[in-house]
């Protein structure tokens, strides 16, 4: 039997006190856990300690991308498992995990996680939010993440993906009020980044876009399955679709006054 591979967890953080303690617990038979947060004001990083993980804090916010890599620089298990303090490790996904670091190691693959995630207290099944796969484990020294500042994703080149069985909790939405400011931080970033590339839209590519991301939440991906849930958030991600190309409107529609 080949020897058991380290397990270093990594988490970014900011303010996640009230979340962080059941996310942790789910992962506390890892080899190691690293925390990098970004300025947190509450009790985030004094939980992270108390609960043994090694805690480190970063003066600026470079975007999500960027600082998963620099979490990732901190660690030292031959294995990364990157998560967020709203996620939870399931006991069936623990095992999985578990099976893969007794394996021999392999470089050219990496694994996904399916997460189910939590709305307005429901659990999708459908509405595209499950399995919602994720790539979330993979061989320290061979991967990283791009430094896009959100929706980043993990560089894996030719790499094949295994899918883990076992599910990976995402308390994704709570409070609708809070889930939506994020949501609008979001597009906010998504336009800015996209302005800077030089991308534009059109006031027919938003009501376009807006309403396909609606028919595709609620038919194309059977939200309607969801019940009240899966028709509200139908509704929110058109909203998310319509605050991102709207502000990306307003942008190039800003530029283009100040040019002439």
């Amino acid at each position: 039997m080949s020897q058991r591979k380290r397990l270093s967890v990594v988490l970014l953080t900011r303010n996640e006190a009230e979340l962080l303690p059941n996310c942790l617990a789910s992962v506390s038979w890892a080899d190691e856990i690293v925390v990098l947060d970004a300025g947190s004001h509450d009790q985030t990083r004094y939980i992270a300690a108390q609960a043994g993980a090694r805690v480190f804090q970063s003066t600026d916010w470079p975007g999500f991308g960027i600082q998963r890599q620099r979490a990732q620089a901190y660690a030292s298990g031959d294995y990364i498992l990157m998560l967020d303090a709203d996620e939870r490790v399931t006991p069936p996904l623990r095992q999985a995990i578990e099976e893969v670091l007794q394996q021999s190691n392999n470089p050219k693959v990496v694994y996904s996680c399916a997460r189910r995630n939590l709305f307005l207290g429901r659990f999708m099944r459908y509405s595209g939010w499950y399995p919602d796969r994720v790539v979330r484990l993979y061989a320290r020294e061979h991967y990283l993440y791009n430094a896009l500042p959100v929706h980043e994703s993990l560089e894996i080149g030719e790499a094949a993906i295994v899918a883990l069985p076992g599910d990976l909790q995402h308390l994704t939405c709570r409070d609708l009020p809070a889930f939506q400011r994020k949501q609008l931080q979001y597009a906010e970033v998504w336009a800015q980044a996209h302005h800077h590339q030089g991308r534009r839209c059109s006031i027919f590519a938003i009501i376009v876009h807006t309403y396909s991301t609606f028919v595709k939440m609620w038919l194309l991906r059977t939200g309607c399955l969801d019940g009240k849930q899966g028709w509200l958030l139908a509704i929110v991600k058109a909203q998310y679709t319509f605050n991102k190309y709207s502000a990306l409107w307003a942008l190039s529609h800003a530029a283009k006054e100040n040019n002439l």
